[in-house]
């Protein structure tokens, strides 16, 4: 069954899908994205490494969720390719993906959401969900790989992108495009910046072996924030069992009086039938 009667038309969910569909059916040489064959709410794409990065020359694969409410709702985007930079099948954290609902523009698009990937790649992790900080070399080796990676549904990614002198590589950047490239590089370096300042504390002392240093102060930080939770949390629940012990304890004294009331009223009760 076609995606047109699959669908309903009037939708405008549907229907820029559709448009864009038909828009980036051409590859360019940083990317290439397209539905599949049953599903308009999922897309493959590939994208190209930035040049002049440890990126450069690698081709990166993966999917694009789109939720129904799409493009009022942005996208989610998952990498399937080994990169250093995110980690592969799991949503990743983006300012134009689902992660952050509150800065996405139904203006944007799926284009839109590749040329960010794109220009997210290079920048510093700064801990954000799906980060990887690999070093410059790993990723330029990933890089290389990259090149003869497939995908089961769409084959050799390589061969997804238009090349140098090819009809769709001389797409040139819109100006909102580039001004929007340049803020999300920015605002990266700006979060990469507030993770450098926070303020060590003692728990973080750099440890003496530099290879599994960091390892070792996420192990750390997490086993103490742990620690220092459940210490928290036992004085708590000690107070509430101990508040819970004594309302028990009360409402049991109450019970018994009553009782022992009832009681003798129903004796005074039988003793002035009897008498009488």
């Amino acid at each position: 069954m076609s995606l047109e009667n699959k669908y309903n038309l009037k939708s405008p969910g549907v229907k820029r899908l559709m448009r864009e569909a038909f828009e980036l059916a051409s590859p360019t040489e940083e990317f290439h994205a397209c539905p599949l064959d049953d599903n308009l709410f999922e897309w493959h794409f590939t994208v190209r490494g930035p040049p002049s990065t440890e990126f450069d020359g690698g081709c990166y694969h993966g999917r694009i969720l789109l939720p129904s409410q799409y493009p009022m709702q942005p996208p989610n985007i998952i990498l399937l390719t080994p990169n250093g930079r995110f980690e592969v099948n799991k949503k990743i954290c983006l300012s134009i993906s689902g992660h952050h609902p509150e800065s996405w523009q139904p203006s944007w698009s799926i284009r839109t959401a590749l040329l960010a990937l794109i220009a997210f790649m290079p920048t510093p992790a700064a801990g954000t969900i799906g980060s990887l900080d690999y070093t410059p070399e790993e990723r330029q080796h990933l890089a290389k790989k990259s090149k003869t990676w497939e995908c089961q549904i769409c084959g050799r990614i390589a061969d997804k992108l238009a090349w140098a002198g090819s009809d769709g590589s001389g797409h040139k950047l819109t100006e909102e495009e580039t001004s929007l490239i340049k803020q999300i590089a920015l605002k990266a370096e700006e979060d990469a910046n507030k993770s450098e300042a926070r303020p060590t504390t003692s728990n973080e002392q750099p440890s003496e072996d530099l290879e599994d240093g960091n390892i070792e102060i996420r192990q750390r930080i997490t086993i103490t924030a742990a620690h220092s939770s459940v210490s928290t949390s036992l004085p708590n629940t000690d107070a509430l069992l101990t508040a819970s012990i004594n309302r028990s304890n009360k409402d049991q004294l109450w019970t018994a009086v009553i009782w022992i009331i009832i009681s003798i009223i129903i004796l005074l009760v039988i003793r002035r039938i009897f008498l009488l």
